[in-house]
């Protein structure tokens, strides 16, 4: 992050602009939203320039900016729209001790003006440290569509109410509360009301919906079990960002992404009981307390478990600690590892005349994983999912090959699926032990029994060794 956001205060302080044409409107038509005391140099302004000098909106000065006028100016502006004029006025406006913009000018900038949506006083900036002006105004017209139009009243009104609010208690009944008004009874009480009454009906909501929660019973504890997905943000599902939202404890693992983490209130408290295979871990009679233990305690707890917390993820026993104790709960589910490991290589987990079965296993739990029915998946055609899978390929291996699978059945290991790291390694039973220790595969991976990248599998008529791990698209 090259430019840290901030809202400068400048009611009342002094901003300077040096410059008289378009660059310099379009400046002035946002800095006369506020309230500073705004001073313009130029020898020959726009008449809407003038006009709004004579309006007392600016002072205008017909003349070009000179040292000292500058001085006590919170920001000034370069909006010559000329590049040695520009600079001539960026080292007045510097020595006076400005923080200096030089429009359409990102290297020459001490400080950048985002696009803004405004709903004053709530107020929205977007910004891409000039890296994409249309990305930024594309977000600027998805925000004012999605922006009820009397937001700004709202947040007016409530303002004023905010030492009435501070009668409930601090935490989720006062958040409840002021989330119930900003959306939902605050914008029915506007809605279709002349402006004249607007806040009367603004405030006489928040009067009854404060009475209402007072009255009302305070909210029970509840923990909700939600699957991140494999890792991409945009893979999340729409319940999930709400609930981590509104969270005030999250609990996750150690594989949920950071992207997803930072979609957490910032409020929240974040609780990391990660469990590494094979090595240390958190465990599960602790991460069962701990959920209880929030819970009872009245906090709204996510979960959060990678891919879908109801393959592997030991939802039941956490399930189980919760329903003992008379606690509620609910489940979200997400994208599981596998069906973002066949996406990246373009396939399917079933295939008509190929397999109607796939079988979703875990190489972590060695115990169970030797007792399973090798011989019916070695048979042609089968396909198996393999989570954690790395570590146990030659135990694979053997026992497939034991059974009779073929040398040549192809595999595909997907490291990190759907991140921005994710690899693919193409391979074969026969191979796959070699393949895996000479890629170096470090993050979490997925092994697919009886699939081969579809690239791969078009190239050739059987996968071999030639195909070694690559960046996924």
């Amino acid at each position: 992050m090259q430019h840290f956001p901030i809202f400068v205060a400048l009611a009342g302080r002094r901003v300077v602009l040096s410059g008289g044409g378009d660059a310099a409107l379009a400046k002035l038509r946002l800095l006369m939203k506020t309230e500073a005391h705004l001073t313009v140099f130029a020898p020959s302004p726009a008449p809407e320039i003038v006009a709004w000098a004579e309006a007392g909106r600016l002072r205008l000065v017909e003349r070009a900016m000179e040292p000292g006028d500058a001085t006590c100016a919170v920001l000034f502006y370069a909006a010559d729209e000329n590049a040695e004029e520009d600079a001539r006025t960026v080292a007045i406006a510097r020595a006076d001790g400005a923080l200096t913009n030089t429009v359409d000018n990102l290297g020459d900038s001490q400080f950048i003006t985002p696009a803004i949506v405004d709903r004053d006083p709530v107020t929205v900036a977007i910004g891409t440290e000039g890296a994409a002006p249309v990305l930024a105004r594309a977000i600027k017209a998805d925000l004012e569509e999605r922006l009820p139009a009397r937001l700004g009243l709202l947040a007016r009104v409530g303002k004023a109410f905010r030492k009435a609010a501070d009668a409930l208690p601090f935490g989720r009944p006062r958040r409840d509360f002021w989330s119930d008004y900003y959306f939902a009874d605050g914008p029915r009480a506007v809605d279709g009301i002349e402006d004249a009454d607007a806040e009367d009906a603004a405030r006489a909501a928040l009067d009854g919906l404060l009475s209402r929660h007072l009255a009302a019973e305070e909210r029970p504890g509840h923990v909700a079990f939600v699957g991140a997905g494999p890792g991409d943000p945009e893979l999340l599902t729409l319940k999930a960002r709400k609930l981590l939202d509104a969270a005030d404890v999250v609990i996750h693992d150690r594989l949920i992404s950071p992207e997803i983490l930072e979609l957490a209130r910032r409020e929240a408290e974040m609780l990391d009981v990660g469990k590494q295979g094979f090595g240390p871990s958190a465990s599960q009679s602790d991460i069962n307390e701990l959920i209880v233990k929030h819970v009872e305690a009245g906090a709204q707890v996510v979960r959060l478990k990678s891919g879908d917390p109801t393959v592997f993820g030991r939802l039941d026993e956490e399930v189980e600690a919760v329903t003992a104790r008379g606690l509620s709960y609910s489940v979200v589910p997400g994208i599981t590892a596998a069906s973002a490991a066949v996406a990246t290589i373009g396939q399917s987990l079933t295939k008509r005349e190929r397999n109607a079965s796939v079988r979703l296993l875990t190489g972590h739990d060695m115990k169970g994983f030797a007792d399973h029915d090798w011989a019916a998946l070695a048979r042609p055609g089968e396909v198996a999912a393999i989570y954690m899978g790395k570590k146990a390929a030659r135990f694979i291996q053997g026992r497939l090959m034991m059974h009779g699978a073929a040398p040549d059945t192809p595999v595909t290991v997907v490291e990190n699926a759907s991140r921005a790291d994710q690899r693919v390694l193409g391979s074969t039973l026969a191979t796959l032990p070699a393949d895996i220790a000479a890629a170096e595969m470090n993050g979490p991976a997925l092994v697919l029994y009886g699939l081969a990248p579809r690239a791969a599998e078009t190239a050739l008529p059987s996968i071999d060794t030639s195909f070694k791990a690559q960046e996924a698209l």
